[in-house]
C-alpha cells in the first residue's frame, strides 16, 4: 500500500513547484543537489517525500542511508548505484530501482551528462530523509 502511495505521488507531482533546495556536498566531487518537491504525512505515523535529485558529471552522493524505503526513477543520464551487499548496477533513462531502509548506498555519475532523477521516500514522521555514512 505504501509503495502505491509513493509511486502515485511521485508521478502526480513531478511538475510541482519547488519548496526548498538542499545541496549535498561530497569532498572530492561536484555538488549534488536535492530539491524537495513535496512532503506529506501519511497513515501509520509515516511521511512521504518526493525529491528531485541532480548529480553533475563526475559527481557522487557520498555513502548514505535512509530511514525508510526509497524508490528512484531516472529521468536523464545514467545513474550508477553502489549498494551494500549487491553488485554495482547502472540505471538508464526510464528505469527505476528500490533501496531498502537502512542499506548503505551511493549514486554516482560516471557518464558524460548530468543525472536527473525523482526519488520517493516513505519515512517515519520527523526522521531525516538522508543520513551520510563515513
Amino acid at each position: 500500500m505504501m509503495r502505491k502511495i509513493a509511486v502515485g505521488a511521485m508521478l502526480a507531482i513531478a511538475a510541482s513547484s519547488l519548496i526548498w533546495t538542499q545541496p549535498v556536498f561530497s569532498a572530492a566531487a561536484p555538488t549534488v543537489v536535492r530539491k524537495v518537491l513535496m512532503q506529506q504525512d501519511v497513515p501509520n505515523g509515516a511521511q512521504l517525500a518526493v525529491v528531485s535529485v541532480e548529480i553533475p558529471v563526475g559527481g557522487r552522493e557520498g555513502r548514505h542511508t535512509h530511514s525508510g524505503p526509497l524508490i528512484v526513477y531516472v529521468q536523464e543520464g545514467a545513474l550508477t548505484l553502489d549498494y551494500e551487499g549487491k553488485p554495482t548496477v547502472t540505471y538508464k533513462v526510464g528505469e527505476t530501482f528500490f533501496v531498502e531502509s537502512g542499506k548503505i548506498h551511493e549514486g554516482i555519475n560516471n557518464g558524460a551528462v548530468p543525472i536527473k532523477a525523482l526519488a520517493s521516500f516513505v519515512t517515519p514522521k520527523g526522521a531525516a530523509l538522508t543520513t551520510q555514512v563515513p
